[in-house]
């Protein structure tokens, strides 16, 4: 069993990065987390979107 862990300020970014590893996989998906946090930086707000793909590698 192996993880892969994605970490992107723009949820595009990770849609495509995780959408990349996923059409490259060989191997069988068991679980993906995902989360978003947030905290502000002056008058931006910073975002951060992240996941957690575990897998099996064949």
């Amino acid at each position: 069993m192996k993880v892969k862990l994605f970490d992107f300020e723009d949820e595009k970014d990770l849609e495509d990065a995780m959408n990349h590893f996923l059409s490259e996989l060989e191997g069988d998906v068991i679980d993906i987390k995902y989360s978003i946090s947030s905290f502000p930086t002056g008058e931006e707000q910073i975002y951060c979107f992240s996941s957690m793909i575990i897998y099996y590698e064949k």
